[in-house]
């Protein structure tokens, strides 16, 4: 019988989404196994030392180019028999070096139901469209050139009619990750995750 699926996380900044994995997954359906940033002062670095759970930084200025130093991420990835590459807060985008090493194994956790406002400032954007439903999408990262154009895994909605701040969104939002991304670890651990033959854009998820 499989062990626990080997997940490695990578984060940029406070890693409340890392914890929201570590304090539910983690030990359970998945282990935590790597936790890498671009940035040194993550506090999500701090997370998971706390856990025990090895780290490293992988600073853009380090290496000659961003494929250089996504490779080196891989590499450090691949040390650690990582099985599933999870973007929990990232904010660097990914190339090919890594992308094409861990293929269909690779989520990303953003905040607006997408394909509505990809990128960067993503509740801002939605905030200037004057929508009144937010979300939080998790989907998988391709090797195609595109910023979170993926398909899609799993997405849930609120509304937020008089919301008019991107604070005032977030913290109806923050609780939605939280719940959301380890969701999606969970699917991908227990193999209940395909692509539809038909529809590649369509994840098909197996009911328990």
């Amino acid at each position: 019988m499989a062990g626990p699926l080997r997940v490695g996380v990578l984060a940029s900044g406070t890693g409340t989404n890392l914890q929201a994995l570590l304090d539910s997954v983690h030990g359970a359906e998945a282990l935590v196994v790597a936790v890498a940033s671009d940035r040194a002062d993550a506090v999500a670095l701090t997370r998971a030392r706390d856990a025990g759970v090895p780290t490293a930084v992988f600073a853009i200025g380090e290496h000659p180019d961003r494929p250089a130093r996504d490779g080196a991420i891989a590499d450090w990835l691949e040390s650690h028999d990582v099985e599933l590459v999870v973007l929990a807060g990232y904010m660097a985008l990914l190339t090919s070096p890594l992308l094409r090493r861990f293929p269909e194994r690779v989520i990303n956790i953003h905040p607006s139901l997408l394909p509505a406002f990809p990128g960067i400032r993503a509740i801002e954007q939605a905030l200037a469209y004057g929508v009144k439903v937010f979300g939080v999408t998790v989907h998988f990262v391709d090797d195609d050139g595109g910023v979170d154009t993926g398909p899609v895994l799993v997405q849930r909605a609120v509304e937020l009619p008089g919301a008019a701040t991107p604070d005032e969104v977030m913290e109806h939002l923050r609780p939605i990750e939280h719940a959301l991304l380890p969701q999606a670890v969970r699917l991908v651990a227990r193999g209940a995750v395909s692509r539809d033959p038909a529809n590649p854009r369509r994840i098909v998820i197996r009911p328990d």
